[in-house]
């Protein structure tokens, strides 16, 4: 008897906004290499509410993209009533959600079991996370194949992991006399400092819960069949080098999974949906219409990230000192709710009056794809998350680093060392204090126009690395992900 054909491809990405968007957008360039397929995206049920709002969103939303809600409760992990995601948590109920996130398990392996008896065959790959390990043993259960998704780019992905399994920074962590140390994966020749560490890698020894969680998930990892990473090969060769080595398996570069308006291409590719195009953006449009081309510094630092009311009032003087016209998506200071009304007192007496001809305030969301890829925009002052980092670049736009969690510290160490289009305002929240000198200093510098200086130097390079990620689009992340799709198309 014929075996049947594997069509089915299940998918699980970790439960942060950063991470969803991206699975769902891999969707979607997978069903172009393979439209035979059908793919299901698994998720907490708040979590796939969101993901079901930006494939509505989509006006050709792909028939083979499927969602499956896992039952789950955060109450039951002591979170908050409705935490599904990072958003909104603090450092401490973070990982109570890594944690909550491996009771996903036994649901998954019901679904599986379902497709199997609907089907008659186990799904052609269990793609996953990289913070969720654990699918590979559900993968290799069932007699299928994993794929580990990092989300995140290549050097700061091997960098986080590297660390995180071997923890060379315990090596000077007891009256060393310097705070650099190279990491396994990269050469030796690359020195990491750990001021570019998160306060939990800083003191991480394998026994702490940050450790206890990820060295199992992402031993895991290294047993999958490869990894597929959120990068374009041409602007991350040393990343790309370093995460092979690291890992010893195979590596596909997806390319830039960006909505379709962020890369125009005649591909006829759809290059992925994106939630926030849901809201309406004509009121920063038409501010940065009112500017000057390349002269708006554009500051955010991410959908879950903030800085504390001393590092706001800085920032803020810093600004307005600098004469620059911006736009800050400003959120309440550490301490408050995220998502709480933002109160006038964690702003300079007056300072709204006196930026109204300057800046623009936008409350807790902005358009930011239409704000980067507009004419106006000169910099981004960003957190360096991953998918910051790929939405600036691909629109030539250089970057100003406050990285604050996470890998964030190692992708801004790269976009200074090997990219040369980021200058680095401060590292980190807690330990952190900043002056309105720095700031305006920093702004002057990356928004500068002198044609010797290093603002000019900075757009130039950010410009050849937005090409090369434009072109990979039909160039070698298009090969590469034929490629990757090739290895489980036949099973």
């Amino acid at each position: 008897m014929e075996a049947k054909l594997r069509r089915h491809v299940v998918m699980i990405p970790f439960m942060a906004k950063g991470h969803l968007l991206p699975f769902l957008q891999l969707a979607h360039r997978i069903l172009h290499h393979n439209a035979n397929l059908t793919i299901t995206i698994v998720n907490t049920p708040l979590n796939i509410n969101y993901l079901r709002s930006a494939i509505a969103n989509d006006p050709t939303p792909p028939p083979q993209i499927h969602l499956r809600s896992l039952p789950f409760n955060s109450s039951d992990h002591g979170l908050p009533p409705n935490s599904e995601t990072t958003e909104g948590l603090t450092f401490t109920q973070i990982i109570k959600l890594f944690y909550a996130s491996t009771t996903l398990e036994a649901p998954l392996r019901e679904f599986i079991s379902d497709v199997i008896v609907n089907e008659g065959t186990a799904p052609a790959c269990i793609i996953s996370d990289n913070f969720m390990g654990w699918a590979n043993e559900v993968a290799r259960s069932f007699g299928t194949v994993n794929y580990t998704f990092t989300t995140g780019g290549a050097y700061g992905t091997t960098a986080f992991c590297s660390i995180c399994m071997n923890l060379p920074q315990r090596n000077i962590a007891d009256g060393g006399t310097h705070d650099h140390f190279p990491v396994p994966g990269f050469p030796e020749s690359f020195q990491f400092s750990i001021t570019q560490h998160h306060p939990y890698h800083r003191a991480a020894d394998g026994k702490d819960e940050w450790s206890i969680y990820f060295l199992p998930q992402l031993s895991h990892c290294l047993q999958s069949n490869g990894w597929l990473c959120h990068t374009v090969e041409e602007i991350e060769t040393t990343g790309c080098e370093a995460l092979r080595n690291f890992t010893k398996l195979p590596l596909w570069c997806t390319g830039p999974l960006l909505p379709s308006k962020m890369l125009k291409t005649n591909s006829g590719m759809d290059t992925g949906s994106g939630v926030n195009v849901i809201r309406q953006p004509e009121k920063c449009i038409k501010w940065l219409d009112s500017h000057a081309q390349g002269s708006v510094l554009y500051v955010s630092f991410g959908s879950q990230n903030t800085l504390t009311e001393t590092q706001m009032m800085e920032l803020a003087k810093g600004l307005e000192e600098s004469k620059k016209p911006f736009i800050w998506v400003i959120r309440p200071p550490i301490g408050f709710d995220i998502k709480s009304e933002f109160k006038p007192e964690w702003l300079p007496l007056g300072f709204e009056d006196r930026i109204r001809n300057q800046g623009l305030l936008v409350h807790n969301w902005a358009p930011q794809l239409d704000i980067l890829r507009h004419q106006s925009t000169g910099a981004f002052l960003s957190h360096c998350g991953w998918n910051s980092v790929m939405e600036s670049l691909s629109q030539g736009v250089p970057l100003i680093g406050w990285p604050l969690a996470a890998e964030q510290g190692f992708n801004a160490k790269m976009l200074v060392e090997e990219m040369g289009v980021c200058v680095v305002l401060r590292t980190g929240v807690v330990d952190s204090t900043i002056g309105k000198e720095e700031v305006k200093k920093v702004i002057e510098v990356v928004l500068d126009k002198n044609e010797d200086g290093k603002g000019n130097d900075m757009r130039k390079k950010a410009s050849e690395l937005r090409k090369l990620m434009h072109a990979s689009v039909q160039g070698s992340s298009y090969k590469a992900m034929a490629d990757f799709v090739s290895t489980f198309s036949s099973i």
